[in-house]
């Protein structure tokens, strides 16, 4: 395990092979941590560099009190990238993680080459729809919108009680830290990156489940349609995660994706 305080709070990541290499930076969804893009990174093979973290207030990295600004999310991303000597890379991230890599795409455009958004937006949701969710998770705990969240993360086939890995995604979900996930629910709620994605000008893919329920897939094109030039790709089978139910697609579109941008 690794550790790095950056932008004042402790961030776990993980830094992985040759530095050479051209360079995959992830950021994760709400409710989970770096662990969700495993099967991702096995099909990838070794022609890149690695890296991923959990965003302040998951997995292991520190959960400051609430409230977050994507701001906050975005820093922390630099500050570590600027840690691991990154003078370049493509940032792939994932529903929050995907605002994370629209922001710091726009605040470093010498930084990013490359852009794959999984199931985000540049807005996601309401300020009500927000502030119900803290204050659910304020007064009862995260365990107590499991089942909803379970339903919008992962389709009907994958949410079977004889999948163990369906339990092991709901015990990481409930296992985040609640400061954390409050945090991060209102920097979600105070975030639009209308402007700023618009202006973006750097190959980007962006993908979605065909049964995601968080950010469905005609709200994934309209960020797709902001960006000139923007690739979309729906994954068949999947709902929020499609790392997860299916990695393989999302591997090939990767691949694919990244030999065009020319990475490697």
């Amino acid at each position: 395990m690794a550790f790095v305080r950056a932008n004042g709070i402790v961030l776990h990541y993980e830094d992985r092979g040759d530095p050479a290499k051209p360079t995959l930076v992830f950021a994760n969804s709400l409710g989970t941590d770096f662990r969700i893009w495993d099967a991702v990174m096995a099909r990838l093979g070794d022609g890149f560099r690695f890296i991923r973290y959990d965003k302040r207030g998951h997995g292991l990295s520190e959960a400051p009190p609430p409230p977050y600004r994507l701001d906050d999310h975005i820093g922390d991303l630099e500050a570590l990238l600027a840690h691991c000597g990154v003078g370049s890379c493509a940032l792939v991230g994932l529903s929050v993680g995907g605002m994370i890599a629209q922001g710091l795409a726009a605040r470093r455009p010498d930084l990013a080459e490359a852009l794959v958004l999984m199931d985000t937006a540049h807005k996601i949701g309401t300020a009500e729809m927000w502030n119900q969710r803290i204050d659910g998770v304020t007064k009862n705990g995260i365990a107590s919108l499991a089942d909803a969240i379970m339903e919008r993360w992962f389709t009907p086939a994958y949410r079977s009680p004889d999948n163990p890995d369906y339990a092991g995604y709901v015990a990481m979900l409930t296992r985040t830290p609640a400061d954390g996930y409050a945090g991060t629910c209102a920097a979600l709620r105070d975030a639009d990156l209308t402007a700023g994605t618009a202006a973006l000008t750097l190959p980007t893919l962006c993908v979605v489940g065909d049964q995601d329920g968080s950010t469905p897939p005609d709200l994934v094109r309209s960020t797709a349609d902001l960006i000139a030039g923007a690739r979309f790709e729906i994954v068949r089978d999947a709902g929020h995660l499609p790392c997860i139910e299916q990695p393989d697609a999302v591997a090939a579109l990767l691949s694919d994706f990244l030999k065009q941008a020319r990475l490697p």
